[in-house]
């Protein structure tokens, strides 16, 4: 199954440094997947980033940041190390959706004794 994923920025936390202003050091993120369907899941994450691997060469001041770079780093991590897994919870959710699974409480097993009318089940 193919799915069209949708990033989006939740939150992010900044620092200062003895060199820098405003590095990133944490971030928390959506990524949805939908299916061709039309059914989507949806994974909630954080990815923190250490401000002693910020290099001064290339460093993207804080207020000249776009959304696609802070995702591009993001997806950068995932990719790398936890993308399974994001793609099965997103998965699960979208599973759930075609086949719902009905939960039974007790006193409404095949084999629990009839509730008579007036009595609370």
């Amino acid at each position: 199954m193919t799915l069209a994923y949708t990033w989006a920025l939740k939150s992010l936390k900044k620092v200062d440094t003895s060199d820098l202003s405003g590095v990133i050091v944490q971030t928390q993120w959506t990524c949805t997947g939908t299916d061709e369907d039309g059914d989507s899941g949806t994974f909630n994450g954080a990815t923190p980033f250490n401000p002693q691997e910020v290099e001064l060469e290339g460093f993207i001041a804080y207020e000249d940041l776009t959304e696609a770079q802070v995702l591009a780093w993001i997806q950068e991590v995932v990719v790398g190390s936890y993308k399974d897994h994001v793609d099965a919870q997103i998965m699960k959710q979208i599973q759930l959706q075609k086949t719902p699974v009905e939960e039974v409480p007790e006193g409404q097993f095949p084999w629990s004794p009839p509730v008579e009318e007036g009595e609370a089940a």
